[in-house]
């Protein structure tokens, strides 16, 4: 049985933030980020939403949309709107991404979303496998995403994208989550910074 496309909204730790959750799969290339409308011109989904005055950014990954919003809308103003339209859109069979409009990324970084430079050594394998199995699920679960950005002297520098960019928690998870989960699984770690795209 093909049920129909649904959405529902959910909080995430940072007020600025909704995440909006398909019951299917929207996009299962590499997560992306959009801060305007011109940047998002092979992704019409995209398009329709910076047509709200209040949207800042937009976060797409597997099957949710993270919307930043500006400071002067409250949410409980807009959710519902922002959900029936998403789901609206969907349900009228329109297109998320044109594929064939995608720019494309240097190979060694499009193989692999959690990274935003290549690995060159083992043990900045071992960073990105521990980020992947121990961080990602858990931050994707708050509307956003971690990528490995390089690893020099001990110090990890990630990427965080999404409802993490600008969250008032973001430097809570970095240090008290994700330094003590990696200087704990990997001794030559010893800090943890992050970056916003």
């Amino acid at each position: 049985m093909n049920y129909p496309q649904t959405i529902y909204s959910e909080s995430t730790p940072n007020p600025a933030s909704m995440k909006f959750v398909s019951n299917k799969l929207l996009w299962n290339g590499d997560p992306m980020e959009f801060f305007n409308p011109s940047e998002c011109t092979h992704v019409p989904l995209a398009k329709k939403l910076f047509q709200f005055p209040f949207v800042k950014s937009l976060f797409i990954s597997g099957n949710f949309i993270t919307v930043n919003k500006s400071e002067n809308t409250e949410w409980i103003e807009v959710v519902n709107e922002v959900r029936d339209h998403i789901q609206t859109y969907l349900r009228e069979g329109n297109p998320i991404v044109e594929t064939n409009q995608i720019p494309k990324q240097p190979k060694s970084v499009a193989a692999n979303p959690s990274i935003t430079a290549p690995v060159n050594t083992e043990l900045e394998e071992k960073i990105v496998d521990a980020l992947d199995q121990y961080i990602r699920p858990g931050v994707e679960s708050d509307g956003g995403a971690i990528q490995f950005k390089s690893f020099n002297k001990g110090m990890v520098t990630v990427t965080l994208r999404g409802a993490c960019s600008g969250c008032p928690s973001s430097t809570i998870t970095l240090k008290a989550g994700i330094e003590s989960v990696l200087t704990r699984l990997i001794p030559e770690v010893k800090e943890v910074r992050a970056e916003e795209l």
